[in-house]
């Protein structure tokens, strides 16, 4: 393809004066870093690391120009190792796309042929960026739970902040996977959208947090989808049941976490945390194949609002404040 081709993509700049500006740019394929997959983008998502990306945040991006974007789908242009062939159908997510990257956020991406996982069959385009690295962290949340040894009879599993992006996923891979789930939430308005998802019960964020102060709290939950951190990942910690296990992969309560060591010394709960930004190749593809099929979303067409690239301003600002129910796909498509 000829290096001169144009395309659309978000471009964040920052000023002399040290405040950032987001603006759709014309660009061209030779602007683009190294990599030997060259990718057409139809669709990307919008994560609350894309937003911090795109506000200058140094523990995400500190090289601009820059495009944000951790998630895209498209087709393959071209590929120099032979890998994959023009036309096929890939998901890209995590590794460093969109951090130091550019990434979906514009409609051509390049990068490294081993950041790229095959379409599978059951997924759209389109339903992959509904997923996205939201659905993968779900996904990988819940692989290990079932890794621990958490079954559906044991007993409810706890998601916390599960209107958002991973925490709604969460709620409906383990309504599918036969879990009984208790969501919580601070959006009580939303309680009808998390129960069409699967969840059992919805409970409010006061709930969860209700004596967390105590050094230990009745056992509630047999296992537990944390994606906020801090406090409240104290608290489950404290109300989870015997040989249980939390999965932790959020902070937007808070990074500390101050607690004592009795639910691990006094009823053996695991601590699990998720990265999906490396998660190793073959689980990856393993997690994609099971987000198809089996751990699929009933619902996941009404998870879901779609955005172009000059509708992403009012979604940013959104995500930041806390705002976004289920998820944003970004159609470069129409943009």
């Amino acid at each position: 393809m000829d290096t001169d081709t144009k395309f659309k993509a978000l471009v964040v700049e920052k000023t002399e004066d040290k405040q950032f500006l987001r603006q759709i740019r014309e660009r061209s394929l030779v602007d683009l870093p190294p990599g030997d997959l060259l990718v057409r983008v139809h669709y990307s998502s919008l994560n609350f690391k894309d937003a911090l990306s795109a506000t200058g945040h140094p523990g995400v991006t500190r090289q601009f120009p820059h495009t944000p974007g951790i998630d895209a789908a498209g087709e393959v242009v071209s590929c120099d190792n032979g890998i994959l062939s023009p036309g096929a159908k890939v998901l890209v997510t995590s590794y460093d796309l969109g951090m130091e990257t550019d990434g979906g956020f514009g409609q051509y991406i390049r990068v490294p042929s081993a950041w790229a996982v095959r379409l599978p069959e059951g997924l759209t385009l389109r339903e992959g960026m509904a997923l996205g690295t939201a659905g993968l962290t779900a996904a990988l949340s819940v692989f290990k739970l079932e890794r621990a040894g958490v079954r559906p009879e044991d007993g409810e599993i706890l998601v916390t902040g599960a209107t958002g992006g991973v925490g709604s996923i969460a709620v409906a891979i383990l309504a599918r996977a036969g879990y009984r789930v208790v969501a919580s939430t601070g959006k009580s308005v939303k309680s009808g959208f998390l129960a069409d998802l699967g969840a059992t019960k919805v409970i409010s964020r006061e709930d969860v947090l209700s004596f967390a102060e105590k050094p230990l709290l009745a056992e509630k939950w047999a296992g537990a989808v944390d994606v906020v951190g801090g406090t409240t990942l104290a608290a489950v910690l404290k109300s989870t049941k015997y040989g249980g296990a939390v999965t932790c992969c959020g902070l937007v309560g808070s990074p500390e976490l101050n607690m004592n060591v009795y639910p691990f010394i006094l009823r053996g709960v695991s601590l699990i945390g998720i990265d999906s930004v490396h998660c190793p190749r073959d689980i990856r593809k393993q997690l994609w194949v099971r987000l198809a099929s089996q751990w699929k979303p009933a619902r996941l067409d009404q998870m879901v609002r779609e955005c172009t690239l000059a509708g992403l301003e009012n979604e940013i600002s959104a995500i930041l404040q806390g705002g976004i129910t289920g998820r944003v796909v970004v159609n470069l498509l129409d943009s």
